[in-house]
């Protein structure tokens, strides 16, 4: 499943890889690789393979999933859909409180000790992802975990998740997409080394120079 959903990011551009020309990244790191998971929303043949791959892996790895929860803002529409597929209430968590009515951060009913799937788009550092976990587990939800679309494998999140005690599985990896980028001619089998050596430490820029 993992090669199939990464050929559909692929195929549509959800995920782009750019070792020759590198995005710049708001904390000014310079990234092969820019992930926009929204695009599969737009895509309905993507999506669909998406959404049953969600299902499939709450249903294999949260069995006892109660309710789901979407991550603000990108987490929102999947976790409807997969919340729709699988009969199961959802709701969404805020990056913030709002500021008036009833200063929710959490929307939907939400109930203590509730069996929840925080449902996210993209795994990178995992701190926004942690962070709804954190305001779930304060309002009394029982986490479970996050299903995701797509981690870049960061050592950086893997241990803030570990830290947090937060379990997370995704549809597909970055190991597995430059894998299948590479078999596609979509890069060059260079490429697919500075990518993941990017990927190992992305404040060292040694990549771009081909520095092994």
């Amino acid at each position: 499943m993992k090669k199939e959903i990464a050929q559909g990011l692929l195929s549509i551009e959800a995920v782009f890889l750019r070792p020759e020309e590198p995005f710049t990244w708001a904390s000014g790191i310079k990234s092969p690789i820019y992930c926009d998971n929204r695009l599969t929303l737009t895509a309905p043949e993507v999506r669909t393979k998406v959404e049953n791959g969600l299902v499939q892996l709450i249903r294999e790895n949260y069995p006892d999933c109660e309710i789901l929860m979407g991550t603000s803002t990108a987490g929102i529409a999947h976790a409807a859909i997969v919340g729709h597929l699988m009969d199961l209430p959802m709701g969404y968590v805020r990056g913030s409180a709002k500021d008036h009515g009833r200063t929710n951060q959490i929307e939907g009913k939400l109930l203590p000790g509730q069996k929840t799937v925080v449902v996210e788009d993209l795994i990178s550092t995992a701190g926004s992802s942690v962070e709804t976990v954190e305001v779930l587990r304060a309002a009394g939800a029982d986490v479970l975990g996050i299903v995701s679309i797509f981690t870049y494998g960061m050592k950086k999140a893997i241990d803030r998740l570990s830290e947090h005690q937060v379990k997370n599985v995704s549809l597909c990896d970055l190991d597995t997409l430059v894998e299948v980028a590479a078999e596609t001619g979509y890069i060059k089998q260079d490429d697919k080394e500075k990518i993941i050596k990017f990927r190992n430490n992305p404040s060292d820029e040694g990549w771009m120079k081909g520095d092994k």
